[in-house]
């Protein structure tokens, strides 16, 4: 697990500064505090920083191939890789190391493009091959490690974070529109584009080739055609290749040179790998779990001692308070790069912080709910939508009783599904993180100044999930909702957010739940096996139930809690201070009023719109740690 970073001037007369590609390489020392290196050949330059984790003493990299012609940089982990090297030394080359990071340079040189089919992993890489002058920059099939990009007048320029780029002076640091827009919509930026002008996200799946000063991004993994077909094996027979599977993932991820630990939440998806891991693996282990100081709702804490308990292991606990939760914003913002509403990213670079102490990679039951659709979200729009097929043409009376029911009883399920009655579900999904109803989208003309809007209108504002739809458009209604949640949320908020928080720490995350073959199988199972009637996760916990505590499967759904909103409430006046300082409101983004109005709103009734206002205030720090500020 490391940092990547590099950067090619189109004209080869212009020499690449060394001084730049350090200071690209010192701004990401947290990703890689073991070691670094450099290639630099006239107007190429290449920067790693190090964690290590296999081969601990021979994987310095750049590394080339024989000639020298052929250079990798690389972050992630592959493995499979034991299996592909066989397989290239049958086929006559030859290592001088035994990492990871040759395996894919010779997959390269077998294969090229091509070798991304064989890899099994989370990564992002980037290859220049001297033979044909071309780079070669790709990313993993979900999305669990990322890679920035940017293209300038003169130059091509990429980083495993947006802090390397813009360390070059000609990498101008301009707001985008559009993507704060998309924040405040989505709570996120789906897609391709960041908050910054002309800094994008290689997406997952895709890899880019730059050849000369001409570049071109294709897709060579997708998971839709999973989605369209249902695996016709019978029921014990999916019972059995899941365990299977899940099982090969689980001792896949635990291949290492350095301790291994688990994060465990309590929840179904994290005490499922510690059980996988213990029942086939048997050797002790340490495992991490946090809480919050003077919380009025229970976390996490109960529920992983259980889950310790029951599998013998050396359990670490640790809480935070609201005054440590105030006091880590501006460093959050630091090293999530982008605004985006996650507070749980708040606990986890916490846990992480403590876990560091103890091992050097983390397993996560992350992205179990988008594989087998363990959200409530999806069971209640599914049979939304088999309601309004049902009742036909009364759906538009029966609207019009849901929102009077509202209006006299004030109920939160009314006021979010009353307007969806008479919207298709492309028209309202835009992932598990928002919907039209939400604060943003409904009150876009009083929220927003005048002078926003007008940057928003000109700006040519669409819809991002509309090709997702497309892409899908044959599949049921979970399906839909699950492949496009698969390509936005997943990769764009939460694997940000784990990415991100562990990585601050020098802490590999790795996520069993999310290798490509478990989301493969996972998606070619019949709805009824993920949705069975209200039950969430049907086969999930079909699997689970002689393996994890009963407590555990029948815990209603959780997710990962945090008291942000009480904490907000606490601290008025910090919320105040931020929303109503000069520097706020004279960027012109919000309708000083509606804020001042908002803001009041929230204090009469406890807690109203804390997503609202944490979401504010994310953005205002961002534009201090990002745009204001020299860094």
């Amino acid at each position: 697990m490391c940092g990547i970073c590099g950067k090619i001037n189109f004209n080869p007369d212009f020499h690449i500064e060394t001084i730049l590609i350090k200071k690209m390489m010192d701004s990401m020392s947290h990703r890689g505090p073991d070691d670094e290196g450099m290639y630099i050949f006239k107007n190429i330059g290449l920067g790693h920083k190090r964690l290590s984790i296999i081969d601990l003493y021979a994987g310095k990299q750049p590394i080339s191939n024989e000639d020298k012609q052929i250079w990798i940089v690389f972050n992630g982990e592959i493995y499979n890789y034991k299996e592909l090297q066989l397989e290239l030394k049958n086929r006559g080359h030859i290592f001088k190391t035994n990492t990871d990071t040759e395996i894919i340079l010779h997959l390269f040189e077998e294969y090229g493009e091509g070798c991304l089919e064989k890899l099994r992993g989370m990564f992002a890489f980037a290859i220049f091959d001297g033979r044909e002058n071309k780079l070669f920059l790709a990313r993993d099939r979900i999305g669990i490690k990322p890679v920035y990009y940017t293209i300038t007048n003169d130059a091509f320029l990429f980083a495993s974070e947006i802090k390397a780029i813009i360390q070059d002076p000609s990498v101008k640091k301009i707001v985008n529109v559009h993507g704060v827009q998309n924040f405040l919509s989505y709570t996120y930026t789906p897609g391709p584009e960041t908050a910054f002008k002309n800094i994008f996200k290689l997406q997952p799946g895709h890899y880019l080739v730059l050849k000369n000063d001409k570049f071109s991004v294709k897709k060579y993994w997708d998971i839709d055609r999973y989605y369209l077909f249902s695996n016709v094996l019978k029921k014990k027979e999916l019972e059995t290749s899941l365990v299977e599977i899940l099982i090969e993932s689980v001792k896949l991820h635990m291949i290492s040179d350095v301790p291994v630990g688990f994060l465990l939440s309590g929840g179904i998806d994290s005490t499922a790998m510690l059980s996988f891991y213990q029942e086939h693996l048997n050797k002790d282990i340490k495992t991490f779990t946090i809480g919050f100081e003077g919380q009025k709702f229970e976390d996490e804490r109960l529920y992983a001692k259980i889950a310790a308990k029951k599998y013998g292991v050396e359990h670490f606990v640790s809480t935070i308070t609201d005054q440590q939760f105030f006091n880590f914003l501006p460093e959050y913002i630091w090293f999530m790069e982008e605004p985006i509403f996650e507070p749980p990213a708040v606990s986890l670079y916490f846990i992480s912080k403590i876990a560091r102490q103890h091992v050097k990679v983390l397993i996560s039951g992350e992205g179990g709910d988008e594989a087998f659709a363990g959200y409530q979200t999806y069971r209640n729009l599914v049979w939304l939508e088999r309601i309004k097929r049902i009742v036909g043409p009364a759906k538009n009376s029966i609207a019009k009783i849901m929102h009077q029911a509202d209006n006299i009883f004030h109920n939160e399920k009314l006021k979010i599904y009353a307007p969806l009655m008479n919207i298709p579900l492309e028209s309202y999904y835009y992932s598990r993180a928002s919907s039209p109803a939400s604060f943003f989208n409904s009150h876009l003309n009083q929220i927003f100044s005048t002078d926003f809007l007008d940057k928003i209108n000109n700006d040519g504002v669409n819809n991002p999930f509309c090709e997702y739809f497309q892409a899908i458009r044959g599949g049921s209604d979970l399906k839909k909702m699950l492949y496009v949640d698969s390509k936005t949320w997943l990769p764009d908020r939460l694997l940000i957010k784990a990415d991100k928080m562990t990585m601050a720490n020098s802490l590999e995350l790795r996520v069993p739940l999310l290798d490509h073959k478990v989301l493969e199988f996972a998606a070619g199972l019949p709805d009824s096996q993920k949705l069975n009637g209200l039950t969430t996760k049907y086969i999930f916990k079909k699997i689970l139930r002689n393996r994890i505590p009963e407590e555990i499967i029948k815990r209603k759904k959780a997710g990962f809690p945090i008291p942000y909103a009480d904490w907000l409430h606490k601290n008025q006046n910090t919320v105040l201070e931020i929303l109503s300082d000069r520097r706020t409101i004279e960027r012109e983004i919000f309708n000083k009023r509606a804020v001042q109005s908002l803001l009041i709103d929230q204090w009469i009734n406890t807690g109203k719109y804390s997503m609202e206002i944490f979401n504010m205030i994310t953005l205002e720090l961002w534009h201090r740690k990002f745009i204001d500020s020299n860094n």
